[in-house]
């Protein structure tokens, strides 16, 4: 009686959220009729402008970044307003852009890869949107006396013979027990797949990109005397160092994006799940922006010292800086545990930013180029 009980009730949730939720389960149909090479079109085209605003926005205050990351100057933030100011100086306001050409030559198809890797990789992994994920939770606490008797999954076993070794309990309440296991495992697997899917489009996107991101790097720390334009760094980069220098700082690389992007994936699409559970209806375009800013903050905290050692191997001359784990030493040895965060406060402030910008901005014009396309589809 006490289950089938709580059954009704769980039942009845579920018919109150699905009220909540039909506007938003109108945009998943709405997705679900669009063809799937336009929606990997959308996703591109919203991914590439969301990523090239982004970083024109926080160009200025990543050149400073990257030039205290690639040095032995210590850094404070007033430290960085004199180099800038230097910079305007020097060159002129347009210096605060230098190596701008090479963000946007590679920004525009890195974001463009990486949101769209990441709806294929999420595709792959079945990966829930926070609707479905919401109905799937309702599901499996109404449907737990059937999960039981499924018990296939290595999370679910795994969970199950933690309890059969620590509990002695008769076998109702034993039931009962595997209906709560079984619905803690279900969200921890959704919560671990959001994650591989984020590291899984970094990698992606990163790996297409890489030698642009090199050039970015040397182009911020040097005048234009040395490297006048984009198409002078790879010709100078390939006849002095050999074309394998384009990838130098690779290794560390990926091990950084796995972080970031894991971190700021996931944390983008808890929040939008918590946010759908507690208010009952998609976020607005300003909590995107929040949520982003949020995600961007944690990821570059959790990447940060790999980013310091890819900045030093991109820029450094030949024979410095040759491996991760020398670069780590040498770092350590030169200037304590404090080189590895060198600039993080910076990051702090663009972070957030750059991340809420592309998220909202990405959002935005998916949905509107998805509302296009549809409406061409139906003429």
């Amino acid at each position: 009686m006490a289950a089938a009980g709580a059954r009704a009730s769980l039942q009845a949730r579920g018919e109150i959220h699905n009220e909540a939720g039909n506007a938003g389960h109108a945009g998943e149909g709405r997705h679900a009729r669009l063809g799937a090479g336009a929606a990997v079109v959308t996703s591109l085209a919203a991914g590439a402008v969301a990523g090239a605003l982004a970083k024109t926005t926080i160009a200025p205050l990543d050149r400073a970044k990257i030039n205290f990351q690639t040095s032995r100057t210590p850094y404070s933030f007033r430290a960085a307003l004199r180099f800038l100011s230097g910079c305007v100086r020097a060159e002129g306001v347009a210096a605060l852009w230098r190596g701008n050409s090479a963000t946007m030559a590679r920004i525009v198809p890195y974001a463009a890869i990486q949101f769209t890797a990441h709806e294929q990789w999420k595709r792959v992994l079945g990966v829930d949107t926070p609707l479905k994920a919401k109905q799937n939770d309702l599901t499996q606490l109404g449907d737990g006396v059937e999960t039981y008797s499924k018990c296939n999954s290595t999370w679910w076993r795994a969970f199950t013979l933690m309890l059969n070794v620590t509990l002695t309990l008769p076998g109702r309440q034993k039931k009962l027990m595997y209906l709560v296991a079984g619905s803690l495992v279900g969200v921890l697997q959704n919560k671990l797949t959001h994650l591989v899917a984020g590291s899984l489009a970094g990698v992606t996107s990163q790996s297409a990109t890489y030698p642009l991101d090199l050039a970015r790097a040397r182009m911020a720390v040097t005048s234009r005397a040395q490297y006048s334009s984009l198409r002078a760094v790879f010709v100078r980069v390939v006849a002095d160092e050999g074309f394998r220098t384009l990838y130098r700082g690779y290794g560390a690389t990926v091990l950084g994006v796995v972080p970031y992007a894991g971190v700021s994936f996931f944390t983008y699409d808890t929040l939008k799940h918590k946010y759908l559970e507690k208010f009952g209806k998609q976020q607005s375009a300003w909590m995107n922006v929040v949520f982003g800013g949020a995600a961007g903050a944690l990821g570059q905290t959790a990447s940060y010292p790999l980013d310091i050692v890819r900045r030093r191997m991109q820029t450094a001359p030949p024979g410095r800086y040759t491996t991760i784990a020398g670069t780590l030493a040498t770092v350590y040895r030169e200037e304590g545990w404090r080189g590895f965060f060198k600039g993080l406060s910076m990051n702090w402030v663009k972070g957030p930013v750059a991340v809420g910008i592309s998220f909202a901005t990405y959002d935005a014009i998916k949905g509107a180029l998805r509302d296009l396309a549809l409406t061409l589809q139906k003429q």
